[in-house]
């Protein structure tokens, strides 16, 4: 695996949570800088040493509603 992916939304209290895509990994956190952080971490656990993927991307997901 070269790369993970995780999905990353704002909660309505304003703080962040993440979820990976192929794998069971979640974490949230209160800004985007620790964020990236407890994603970091969470991949490190997850994985036995030396088969964490190289690269974690992250898919802002951001909702928005438009009234008519």
């Amino acid at each position: 695996m070269q790369e993970i992916l995780f999905v990353v939304e704002e909660a309505e209290d304003g703080s962040y949570r993440a979820s990976a895509a192929a794998a069971a990994i979640h974490t949230e956190a209160d800004t985007l800088e620790e964020l990236h952080q407890e994603i970091t971490g969470a991949v490190v656990c997850h994985f036995d040493p030396g088969e964490a993927p190289p690269l974690i991307r992250l898919h802002h997901v951001r909702r928005e509603l438009l009234a008519l």
